[in-house]
């Protein structure tokens, strides 16, 4: 077990052998949850951007997006 400090401002620095065991690097994001009495903080898997339309969007409209892109960049535009 690592023991870290709580900085002036509620920070904390993972420590090097943790955040290389996990593959911890900058700008990635981890979740943080308390479970009893303690903070369990989890690497998020990398997700692919998403965007917000103000609707819900169904999977052939995604596709047929997809393929409208696809047919530009092979036909131009």
């Amino acid at each position: 077990m690592k023991r870290v400090k709580v900085s002036r401002s509620y920070q904390i620095t993972i420590p090097a052998e943790i955040r290389r065991a996990l593959g911890i690097e900058v700008g990635d994001f981890l979740s943080v949850r308390v479970v009893d009495d303690k903070i369990v903080l989890e690497k998020l898997r990398e997700e692919l951007p998403t965007f917000r339309l103000g609707r819900r969007v169904g999977e052939m409209e995604i596709r047929e997006a997809l393929l409208r892109g696809l047919r530009r960049s092979l036909l131009g535009d």
